[in-house]
């Protein structure tokens, strides 16, 4: 995978988004990294924040990959120690800003 389509992926990612496989599939994911990091998800109507969405409506699964393990798997691409970031990260979100921070800053 070429060092632009890595960085136009990242910034793609936000930390709270579920990409669908075939939406991975289109981005050009390469299929052991689909297999690697796809998984069924659980959702939680009760509390919104933990309510995945598809089309604005709830739904109770959801097959696809986490972005937040997409950058994390991006940024050790790029040589970024995720694994640190991830220790400080107060959030998925904060994790994805910090990764794509280190790949700014080289």
């Amino acid at each position: 995978m070429t060092p632009d389509k890595i960085y136009r992926l990242l910034d793609e990612c936000t930390g709270e988004t579920i990409w669908p496989v075939d939406h991975c599939r289109q981005a050009g994911l390469p299929e052991p990294w689909i297999a690697e990091l796809s998984d069924a998800f659980e959702s939680n109507p009760a509390i919104d924040r933990d309510t995945i969405y598809l089309n604005d409506s709830p739904v109770n699964q959801f097959h696809g990959i986490r972005d937040v393990d997409l950058a994390m798997k991006l940024g050790q691409k790029l040589n970024i120690d995720v694994e640190a970031l991830r220790a400080v990260s107060l959030s998925r979100e904060d994790l994805v800003r910090r990764i794509k921070e280190a790949v700014e800053e080289g």
